[in-house]
């Protein structure tokens, strides 16, 4: 693992760093020596003697580290969230992949809290969004005044997600002017996942309907849009998740009765497909791409870690992928769920897709900000300002959340690709050590579900390392989805940690197997 080191002034320049100095003199209690430092202060990002230590508290999992807190403070939540909640295990410290819980004991994180903590807790790098606290650096700006931070960070997205390097910034430039189909150079700043899914939605939907009435016509004003959604293995739609929009949640079956009056009256519809069964969908496209109907789009992610965790095979995705394309037809690639997880950090990329829309949040700013973002190209830009924003889109803070994400993930790609092998390896190596426990691993790389044969036996599984500390989920209530322990280790995580993880995998399963 490569650690990392910049200040504030390698990460966002000189002249910038210089203005922020004379700001800061001239609004606080601060002296030119003391600004200076901390605008120079080079940041380890991950100190030899960090890993050491969170790798040495392994054997402490599941222990009891500290007294457990003895405050009776149950909040005020919904039914639904009173019912899912477990406050011994809520946080109340942590450290690298390791979570304190509110019963003294030490748990380990093998699901990221939820897939939006890449590089762990208390990453030392982020010591760079103190220092610019303390400079004086405002996170809160209006739409209409964007920082430096954030356009730094449209810039850094760009380029990235166009596989360009640190040192072309002419390409950078001349990717910012295209107007070519399927190069992504327009960055919408939101603030979730489900918000950016929304953005995406709205503009596909916009080459049907009109935003408002002073927009042109449509292009398919006389067509009903039809979505393209990964269906579940009963063939509905459950299997998608694209957020907890209204339309989003249509897409997955939810809210079935508005939903059908909106298919009746020619409003939209939405089609599932089967999975990696480019047959299926071709038939279905071909039924839905002509008069009433269009194709509006095809709208996925690569890695469903909402069902099962199943990968989308690539030769599937790229001849849909070319059949969209053909057709006039956008597609939104949503990896919310994947970003930051794989090498250059956009999963598509690994793939070799060229989608109109990508969906990046949860691992960019590393679980410090709420930050989504929607990466489009100039051809499906197509709403107006009050279209897709909220208030606090534009963060400056989070936006350095993600540039020193970024920064880190790039500098380790190779570390990430290794590692995200050596735990599929070893997840593949117990399922062939207990064959008839186990059906198949799912995934890839960090992202992997470990499917079973049996619903107890899944649930025993999960339980019992739920138990000792161990942070994995059954997935058993999806629609005709195979039982499915869910994994999603930090990006930060060691052979160690992955042995730990393993390890006591390995014991649950024998005990089931020899209990069987």
């Amino acid at each position: 693992m490569e650690s990392v080191k910049r200040s504030l002034i390698q990460l966002l320049g000189k002249e910038y760093m210089e203005a922020v100095i004379a700001g800061t003199i001239a609004l606080y209690d601060l002296d030119n020596e003391e600004a200076v430092r901390l605008a120079s202060d080079e940041v380890e990002f991950m100190p030899e003697a960090f890993i050491k230590k969170v790798d040495h508290l392994l054997t402490e999992v599941g222990t009891q580290l500290i007294p457990e807190i003895k405050i009776s403070n149950s909040g005020a939540p919904t039914d639904a969230f009173k019912k899912a909640a477990n406050m011994k295990a809520s946080p109340l410290g942590g450290l690298g992949y390791l979570r304190l819980g509110e019963d003294g004991r030490l748990y380990l994180v093998t699901k990221s809290e939820h897939y939006h903590t890449p590089l762990g807790h208390n990453f030392p790098g982020y010591k760079l969004i103190e220092n610019a606290k303390a400079l004086g650096i405002t996170n809160a700006t209006h739409n209409n005044t964007r920082g430096y931070i954030t356009r730094l960070l449209e810039r850094e997205l760009v380029r990235t997600v166009n596989g360009i390097d640190q040192e072309e910034t002419d390409a950078v430039d001349q990717i910012l002017v295209s107007q070519e189909p399927y190069v992504l150079n327009r960055v919408l700043n939101l603030d979730t996942g489900t918000l950016s899914c929304e953005a995406g939605i709205k503009m596909m939907l916009s080459r049907f309907y009109k935003l408002d009435y002073s927009f042109p016509e449509p292009k398919y004003g006389d067509r009903i849009p039809v979505f393209f959604v990964i269906a579940d293995n009963e063939g509905g739609g459950k299997a998608n998740y694209h957020g907890t929009t209204i339309i989003a949640q249509t897409m997955r079956d939810l809210w079935p009765a508005m939903y059908e009056k909106m298919s009746e009256a020619g409003i939209m519809k939405v089609c599932p497909v089967s999975i990696n069964n480019f047959e299926d969908f071709k038939t279905k496209f071909d039924e839905y791409n002509k008069p009433p109907y269009k194709a509006a789009g095809f709208i996925h992610e690569i890695i469903m870690m909402n069902y099962g965790g199943i990968k989308l095979e690539e030769d599937f995705l790229k001849k849909v992928y070319e059949l969209c394309h053909d057709n006039d037809t956008p597609i939104m690639c949503d990896e919310i769920q994947s970003c930051m997880w794989y090498p250059g950090m956009y999963l598509f990329r690994e793939y070799g897709l060229n989608p109109d829309f990508v969906i990046i949040g949860k691992g960019f700013p590393g679980g410090q900000y709420s930050a989504s973002r929607l990466i489009t190209t100039y051809e499906m830009d197509s709403l107006n300002q009050f279209g897709a924003l909220v208030t606090n889109g534009q963060e400056e803070l989070a936006a350095l959340a993600y540039l020193i994400t970024m920064k880190f993930a790039e500098e380790n790609a190779s570390y990430i690709r290794e590692m995200g092998y050596y735990y599929e390896g070893k997840l593949r190596e117990l399922a062939l050590r207990y064959p008839s426990l186990i059906e198949c691993i799912e995934g890839k790389g960090h992202l992997a579900s470990i499917f079973f044969y049996e619903v107890d036996n899944v649930l025993t599984f999960t339980k019992i390392l739920n138990d000792n500390c161990i942070d994995i989920s059954a997935q058993t209530y999806k629609a005709m989805c195979p039982p499915a322990a869910l994994t999603k280790p930090p990006i930060i995580a060691t052979k160690a940690m992955l042995d730990f993880f393993v390890l006591k995998m390995d014991e649950v399963l024998k005990m089931i197997s020899e209990e069987a």
